[in-house]
């Protein structure tokens, strides 16, 4: 007879514990707990970051109360408040005030909620890591949101040679270019339409993919195989413009790499590493 496997020792949470959120709907995708969790035990500190699922209707009721939580440290935001909690906020850094949307929230002693931006840097960098440099190439950026805001600003400072949005609502993607070129004046950027041919690098920022039956993001029939296909979306790990990229014989990089490459940054604007040791 198999002895029973013996069940994993679980983190004894107390009264001292700081407690983390993240803050998102649909909420069943999110890998940012798990990741940061793992990091906080490695460390032996004494934190936990739990799920929020919160609609957009509901979001400013939940922020405001979230003031009011002593033994809150923070909490990151994704799909599809990036952009919503920045006027929820007290201040922000002037990155993300000019991208208008923010993905990390840190709650300081007298309840004042400070957020920053990290997704661009995220994203990036994960492409970096994989050996992809973005520098002197055109990249293809479809939609205009708050991870798309983030990660157009990157591109651009990351020395792009051309970089092309395109968005469902145009005025969206034009209000996103003006900002680009107002910030740095000069910066290589257009208006596209679904059709990403002609770019060496073609990123998905927008959220289509998450549910089973969604749009595609561009028109897949266009893509050719000496592009490289990127995703923002970390679940399912191979969406359906990433699985269309790869039946075209693209190179294709998932959304994993982005928070991968933002855990340490979201942890170090969280505190989550000066934190007391764990019980």
């Amino acid at each position: 007879m198999t002895a029973p496997t013996a069940a994993p020792a679980s983190r004894e949470i107390s009264g001292l514990t700081k407690v983390y959120g993240i803050l998102a709907d649909p909420i069943h995708h999110v890998k940012t707990p798990q990741m940061l969790n793992a990091l906080v035990a490695r460390e032996g500190r004494d934190g936990v970051m739990v799920p929020f699922h919160v609609s957009s209707e509901e979001l400013p009721r939940l922020v405001d109360g979230l003031k009011a939580m002593k033994s809150l440290g923070g909490f990151v935001v994704t799909v599809p408040h990036k952009t919503a909690v920045v006027d929820l906020l007290d201040g922000v850094s002037d990155s993300a005030r000019r991208i208008g949307a923010c993905n990390v929230v840190r709650r300081e002693e007298d309840g004042r909620l400070i957020g920053d931006m990290l997704d661009g840097k995220g994203f990036v960098g994960g492409l970096k890591a994989a050996g992809i440099d973005p520098k002197g190439r055109s990249v293809y950026l479809a939609g205009a949101g708050g991870a798309a805001n983030a990660i157009a600003f990157a591109f651009v400072e990351a020395g792009v040679a051309r970089l092309t949005i395109a968005n469902r609502t145009r005025a969206k993607a034009e209000d996103l270019a003006a900002r680009l070129a107002d910030a740095v004046p000069g910066a290589p950027v257009e208006i596209g339409t679904a059709d990403p041919s002609g770019h060496d690098i073609v990123a998905n920022a927008t959220s289509l993919g998450l549910k089973a039956g969604d749009a595609l993001p561009l028109d897949a029939s266009r893509l050719t195989a000496d592009q490289i296909v990127a995703e923002v979306i970390m679940q399912p790990e191979e969406t359906a413009i990433l699985a269309a990229a790869r039946a075209k014989g693209c190179r294709t990089h998932p959304g994993k790499p982005m928070l991968v490459c933002q855990l340490d940054l979201m942890a170090d604007f969280l505190g989550m590493r000066s934190l007391g040791a764990a019980a």
